[in-house]
């Protein structure tokens, strides 16, 4: 039997569906216009198809799919039909929503980073990726929803840095366990920590020191973008990002709980909390 590849068009609808389920994203999904519904999926669909290229495809093979992708954004914003089924779904958003290519090729870019750099010494570097790998995501929804203006544009990057930042403390076993750390170098040598405590099947109390400081900074990002980005908003936009600020609340709360013991187990957002920090987001709090 033929065993199905995670960036086939099947296994992303699958995605879809299992993300239906989850926590973070559909608290305000669930609540949009069906046509918002439609652009956000069709924009996850694109980056879910190059994050599965980047991390599941085989090694041997990720460049080239890669340069399929760049190659089927060049056929979307030349007015021909994509190849992947990925990139046809996104042409209709991209051209309704009048969305720029330059953040979806940020997003393959920082695949491709992905593949050659797998260490961050300072977490200005890491800052840097996450211009790469998170802040198109937030430019992208801007557009989906009309409202990409210039001074909304740095508090999205807040919000999205501090998204990323807090995916890379979640997952720090994880990533590690395929051969990344996006841990700044420079902090884990601050704790005394070395790359095995990694490894461990309980998070080191040095390690998780290092953990709760880049929890810390996302909680700053998260702040400093969300106030700003949040007054700028109305309507189904306000609703959405209002959801994806509660969601980044939420899991950081979830990792202060676990006391940032992401090893033993993934540190996952109540429901509870998650509704109660919309709420708040929404309120402007």
């Amino acid at each position: 039997m033929t065993t199905e590849p995670p960036w086939s068009a099947d296994a992303h609808d699958r995605a879809l569906a299992e993300l239906a389920a989850r926590e973070n994203f559909p608290v305000a999904a669930r609540l949009l216009p069906a046509r918002h519904r439609a652009d956000l999926r069709a924009v996850y669909g694109f980056a879910r198809l190059v994050d599965d290229i980047g991390d599941e495809a085989p090694r041997g093979q990720r460049a080239r799919l890669l340069d399929s992708v760049d190659a089927d954004l060049d056929r979307v914003y030349a007015g021909r039909t994509p190849r992947l089924p990925q990139l046809r779904r996104l042409a209709g958003t991209v051209q309704a929503r009048s969305i720029p290519a330059e953040p979806f090729r940020r997003l393959v870019r920082a695949n491709r980073q992905d593949q050659v750099v797998h260490r961050y010494g300072t977490f200005k570097e890491l800052l840097d990726y996450c211009t790469l790998s998170a802040n198109p995501v937030g430019r992208i929804v801007l557009h989906v929803f009309g409202v990409a203006d210039p001074e909304l544009i740095e508090p999205s990057d807040r919000i999205c840095t501090a998204l990323q930042i807090i995916e890379h403390c979640q997952d720090a076993g994880e990533d590690f366990r395929v051969g990344r750390v996006y841990l700044p170098a420079e902090d884990l040598r601050r704790f005394g920590c070395a790359e095995d405590d990694l490894a461990r099947p309980v998070t080191p109390t040095r390690l998780r020191g290092v953990l709760a400081l880049q929890a810390g900074r996302a909680a700053e990002l998260l702040d400093q973008g969300s106030g700003p980005l949040l007054v700028g908003l109305r309507g189904w936009a306000r609703v959405a990002v209002a959801g994806y600020v509660a969601g980044g609340r939420a899991a950081l709360a979830a990792l202060a709980r676990d006391r940032y013991d992401v090893l033993a187990r993934t540190p996952r957002p109540r429901r509870a909390a998650l509704l109660a920090g919309w709420a708040r987001a929404l309120g402007g709090g």
